[in-house]
């Protein structure tokens, strides 16, 4: 007979002490949770030790084959995808984009259930050498090791979990990784969308915050506008009066289109960047500026965009010419009755097995999400953050995951696997 892990147990005398009801976690289940931490915790080191910025294509391309191989090990079938071609091509889109890698398993039932990560990062090359992989205490510390390599380690060794446990009640069971999602996943967010309506249920695997152990049932969209006006250098001097100034008209604009939130619907717009010139004595000829939306439902970006192309119409000076490109840069993750349950589900989980709370976030914050991308054309849940918990994504030297985290969201990922598999999650 097998032995529960201690910290399961424990929980369960605690439960038991405070006189909440408590179904003890599958033994089977957690068992092999505990098994799977120190092999998860090497995984983590073999992903965070590549670098793969989303730019870096051979740091990308070795992470991608390291990734293929452990779930071709799985007795996954296994695609490495160039997504380059149907890129969404926006300003700072690159030629060529990292590989996706695209796992399929087959099972013996109907559902179909897709469990998405990235592995690139917003860290430059050589970076690593300055923080290598590191545990301290319950912190084990790399460069994209919350934002998102755990992600990638969990829903690898959820696998190994399922095909441990001889699990194939899924009809399929696809694993998507993508590397582009630090730069608003120009190739992948077709696939991801695409995949996203063909699957039952979605699993986004970011990480949840040390704060608030919660999944997420809603983000935030993002999207940019550039303003771009070409005018006419004259000496400022002697002649300003045959130029054009472009800073004039530059200003002109942003000032009328500084009140575009809207509060009640979390709609923002703040322009946060602008540059003109290039001498002080020279009537400016060209000027740019950036704004930055935030919209809360996919509807909300018809609005503001149409907002934007009416203003700029209104010109301060007419022999300016003004330019303006809007980008829906990522969607909103908007949540849904489905989504709603789904979640309610996983709750009762953590709660009821592991007598831990989880919360369960249908208020837009923080960054965008790939799991966007994936709800855009389906009604079935999609939901964010099944990874570990974590903090300092996105700095150099503060990135981490708890370790602690690690049993139970490989216990939960497993659970809402199956579950979802039989029917009992309600989709």
């Amino acid at each position: 007979m097998k032995i529960q892990p201690r910290k399961f147990l424990l929980a369960a005398v605690c439960a038991a002490f405070l006189g909440t009801a408590f179904a003890a976690p599958d033994a089977r289940i957690a068992s092999l949770a505990a098994k799977e931490k120190p092999a998860l915790l090497d995984t983590l080191k073999e992903l965070v030790s590549i670098e793969s910025g989303s730019r870096d294509l051979d740091g990308l391309e070795k992470i991608s084959d390291l990734i293929a191989a452990k779930f071709k090990a799985l007795g996954g079938e296994v695609e490495l995808i160039d997504p380059s071609a149907e890129a969404y091509r926006m300003e700072d889109t690159p030629e060529k984009i990292g590989r996706v890698v695209c796992a399929t398993f087959k099972g013996t039932g109907t559902k179909k259930i897709m469990l998405i990560a990235h592995m690139d990062t917003v860290y430059t090359v050589g970076m690593l050498n300055k923080q290598q992989f590191r545990i301290d205490g319950d912190k084990a510390y790399g460069l994209g090791i919350s934002d998102d390599k755990q992600g990638v380690a969990v829903i690898t060794h959820t696998v190994a979990m399922l095909q441990a446990l001889k699990f194939k009640e899924y009809g399929t069971l696809t694993v998507l990784i993508n590397g582009d999602e630090e730069i608003s996943s120009p190739g992948s967010r077709a696939l991801l969308t695409r995949l996203g309506g063909e699957h039952d249920a979605v699993m986004s695997f970011e990480g949840a915050s040390i704060k608030d152990d919660k999944l997420s049932l809603a983000t935030a969209g993002i999207a940019s506008v550039t303003l771009n006006v070409t005018g006419k250098a004259s000496h400022a001097g002697s002649a300003p009066e045959l130029g054009v100034n472009a800073l004039y008209e530059l200003s002109h604009q942003i000032l009328q289109m500084r009140d575009l939130s809207d509060p009640a619907t979390g709609l923002k717009m703040n322009w946060t960047i602008s540059k003109s010139g290039s001498n002080r004595n020279v009537i400016p000829a060209s000027a740019t500026a950036g704004a930055d939306v935030r919209v809360l439902k996919v509807a909300d970006y018809d609005r503001i965009e149409q907002q934007v192309n009416e203003r700029v119409k209104k010109q301060l000076i007419p022999e300016a010419k003004v330019e303006l490109k809007f980008e829906r840069r990522r969607p909103p993750l908007e949540a849904t009755a489905a989504s709603i349950a789904f979640a309610k589900h996983a709750q009762a989980i953590y709660k009821d097995e592991l007598g831990r709370p989880l919360g369960a976030d249908d208020k837009a914050a923080g960054g965008g999400t790939d799991a966007a991308f994936a709800s855009l054309k389906t009604k079935a849940p999609v939901v964010e953050r099944f990874g570990l918990q974590g903090f300092g994504a996105h700095s150099a030297d503060a990135e981490y995951v708890l370790i602690d985290s690690i049993e139970p969201r490989l216990y939960l990922a497993t659970r809402m696997v199956m579950d979802i598999s039989r029917g009992k999650t309600g989709n």
